[in-house]
């Protein structure tokens, strides 16, 4: 089996929201907002802000639910 891990370093821009699938499975997404800062060829700083989602099924769901506010 490969395993996959990504670990993303940010703020929550909201809470999760989480529901259900039909079959019952739980499923919470959320958005991240992470920074990046660099200084260009010229020396000038630069800053650029991205918004990953983050999707996440069964008991990782209602943990993040629970914890993530």
């Amino acid at each position: 089996m490969n395993l996959n891990k990504v670990f993303i370093l940010g703020r929550l821009t909201a809470d999760p929201q989480l529901r259900s699938t039909p079959s019952g499975q739980s499923v919470a997404s959320f958005g991240i907002a992470t920074n990046r800062v660099w200084t260009d060829k010229s020396g000038t700083k630069q800053e650029e802000t991205a918004f990953p989602n983050v999707v996440v099924w069964a008991r990782q769901a209602e943990i993040v639910s629970q914890y993530l506010t």
